[in-house]
């Protein structure tokens, strides 16, 4: 699918999460995401999105990839120079980019997901970008991934202090033609099996008056939640008695392929 003239997007969905070991233990809360094609943001902007300035509800490229913002070519241009840099050259069709928006000024993404494409429209490459609660970012980059079809990465990025830095993240990607509906799951495999397994899904919306309002009011602290989501289940895994890691260095390198 070839898409001239792309519009923003929000996802309205729900996030799951399970562990399997040492100790079962699973949530799923409602969520909302913004899936933006970011060139043809470039191209037309973003018409109802705030974009780069302060709103209830925006998208900031400072917020992505090496923080540089649209002055420097923002968001956008940091993929673009990581996609040369590992030598694709053919990602140069429609970039959508799911990532949470920035609510009331404030942002936390645990992962924002990068889907590039050929000029005439098959998926090339996907970039799942990696953030920690200790302010480091990771980006993993899969090449020649297809929707629905599983890609493998090495883990080598500390995320949860619940966790150590072993094993493999398995990802799969799935939307449907008419971009209606999607989900993206990511599970982590430890040495000893499988560890995690966890999933956003969501149906597709344009972006407009209406649904701007709607995760607006719907999600006044969306962000605010995620954190404080992350913090209880912490607290839960605690108190199940779950080993406890420490943060090691983050990879000398930004991007694993």
């Amino acid at each position: 699918m070839t898409d001239a003239v792309a519009h923003p997007l929000i996802g309205f969905g729900r996030v799951r999460h399970t562990r399997l070991r040492p100790v079962h233990h699973a949530f799923v809360y409602p969520t909302c995401f913004l899936l933006l094609p970011m060139r043809s943001l470039a191209r037309h902007g973003a018409g109802i999105l705030p974009c780069n300035r302060p709103a209830l509800l925006s998208f900031h490229d400072s917020d992505h990839g090496d923080g540089r913002g649209p002055e420097r070519g923002g968001a956008l241009a940091w993929l673009d120079e990581v996609l040369r840099q590992e030598g694709i050259a053919d990602a140069t069709g429609e970039v959508w980019l799911h990532c949470y928006p920035r609510v009331l000024g404030y942002s936390f993404k645990p992962v924002s997901f990068w889907y590039c494409h050929r000029p005439d429209g098959r998926l090339r490459a996907i970039v799942a970008e990696v953030n920690n609660t200790f302010g480091e970012r990771h980006c993993y980059l899969l090449d020649r991934p297809a929707y629905g079809v599983e890609s493998q990465a090495a883990k080598v990025f500390h995320v949860s202090p619940f966790c150590t830095v072993q094993g493999r993240y398995r990802f799969r990607f799935m939307i449907t033609p008419e971009r209606t509906r999607t989900v993206a799951r990511v599970d982590h495999d430890g040495p000893d099996g499988p560890l995690l397994q966890t999933s956003v899904s969501a149906d597709l919306l344009p972006l407009d008056a209406g649904t701007l309002r709607r995760a607006i009011l719907g999600y006044p602290a969306l962000t605010l939640g995620v954190m404080a989501r992350i913090h209880w289940q912490a607290l839960r895994l605690f108190l199940k008695r779950v080993p406890f890691a420490s943060n090691p260095e983050p990879p000398e390198r930004f991007v694993t392929r």
